[in-house]
């Protein structure tokens, strides 16, 4: 078990990804920690000091406060649709962790992903349409999988894309981060994958092994 008294600034990359672990577990199993959340708004008023930042769609089932049972300050949750990479998320990921002391990346993306869905089925409206084509590189590795069934109608197809969307999207700031990839080569950070499952509310850290 974490020694959950410790700083977050003393939070190693493995305790940190120990710390969802046993969050989403409480969170499955109805054990949710009791919190005094306006105590922690008060502890927090001068600073913060989050040990992971959670990098995850929108969606309003996947609220990462709520599935991994954190509370005010614990973690960094940055959002947006489908999960994909912009320079925004990257730079809020390089202030997550190189200015602000979290030790860990984690890329969560869930199962019945609207964005996702839509990317599969080529969907073209309004400012949506230039989201979904960042998720067109995980398309063309899934089609090569399926290419008699890629739509949204197939489950198996949905969820390669879904792995390979998060899959795009470590690489993504591995390359293009070098603030984030040299804190990964020194080990104060490291980057995981995860989907998170809105039918039964479990994160599985194993999808991608």
């Amino acid at each position: 078990m974490i020694d959950y008294s410790v700083k977050p600034k003393a939070v190693t990359p493995d305790d940190a990804l120990l710390r969802l672990k046993e969050g989403n577990f409480r969170f499955i199993n109805n054990m949710l920690q009791h919190k005094d959340l306006l105590t922690s708004v008060d502890q927090t008023k001068d600073g913060q000091t989050p040990y992971a930042a959670i990098f995850s769609c929108m969606d309003s089932r996947t609220s990462a406060e709520l599935v991994f049972d954190q509370g005010v300050g614990d973690i960094f949750s940055i959002r947006i649709a489908g999960n994909v990479i912009t320079d925004g998320v990257l730079g809020s990921l390089e202030y997550a962790t190189a200015v602000a002391g979290a030790s860990l990346i984690l890329v969560m993306g869930h199962t019945n992903c609207g964005a996702i869905k839509g990317a599969c089925d080529h969907v073209k409206a309004g400012h949506l349409s230039s989201l979904l084509e960042r998720i067109d590189p995980a398309l063309e590795r899934a089609t090569a999988l399926f290419p008699d069934k890629a739509t949204s109608a197939n489950s198996d197809f949905v969820a390669a894309v879904t792995k390979f969307n998060i899959e795009h999207a470590m690489s993504e700031i591995l390359n293009r981060s070098d603030m984030i990839r040299d804190l990964i080569d020194k080990k104060k950070v490291a980057i995981a994958p995860a989907v998170y499952d809105v039918a039964t509310g479990k994160v599985n850290f194993n999808s991608f092994d």
